[in-house]
């Protein structure tokens, strides 16, 4: 199990999550969209959300501003945060500005308070699991897809529970995460989202 748990961690990085939920609505929706506008809002989610992120970070490596991937350090965690937020607040601008799919939408707008109050966090000393921040808004998501296209999705949700557990138990048992930043990074996922279904996703139900 100790062998297992660390590839739950970098299963579900916080950087490949965004490109998770948005390959999983359309697998969900594509009846709904043309090809070409599935693929280029992907490849936009993908190249802003994980790619540029990760050019980012070899880039902050090779200045010595960042120690390791994992940012232990709250200091080496607020320009990488400032510049995601910043990634996203383009993208939600952007792409969704073109194409309009209002659940995709709501689903960044949220990651977006998430990462600005983890930044909010971080300058006043305090630091979240942006691995449950991450694991956590993709659940609620898919939640939320299900209620909002009354489809069963119970597998998924029970799947995407379950490993939530384990990544959970991942960083716990990698010492780099304390179980009050487990909690602190989970509620910063689930908050927003929940607060956005009150926009959304309740009025339609």
């Amino acid at each position: 199990m100790k062998r297992l748990l660390p590839v739950f961690s970098n299963l579900f990085h916080p950087l490949f999550i965004p490109a998770y939920t948005t390959l999983f609505y359309f697998l969900v929706t594509q009846s709904f969209f043309y090809k070409h506008e599935i693929y280029l809002v992907f490849i936009q989610v993908l190249i802003l959300t994980t790619l540029l992120p990760m050019s980012a970070y070899y880039l902050l490596k090779s200045l010595s501003l960042v120690k390791s991937r994992k940012l232990e350090d709250k200091k080496e965690r607020k320009l990488p945060l400032a510049f995601y937020a910043l990634l996203l607040f383009f993208l939600i601008k952007n792409t969704f500005t073109s194409l309009v799919v209002p659940e995709l939408y709501y689903y960044f707008v949220g990651m977006l308070i998430s990462i600005v109050a983890a930044l909010a966090l971080i300058l006043t000393g305090h630091k979240a699991s942006l691995h449950m921040t991450g694991i956590a808004s993709l659940t609620l998501f898919v939640i939320s897809i299900s209620a909002y296209y009354h489809i069963e999705l119970l597998y998924a949700m029970a799947f995407l529970i379950v490993c939530s557990g384990f990544v959970a138990s991942a960083r716990l048992m990698a010492g780099t995460t304390t179980l009050g930043e487990i909690i602190l990074g989970a509620l910063l996922g689930i908050v927003p989202q929940v607060g956005l279904w009150f926009i959304w996703l309740m009025p339609v139900l």
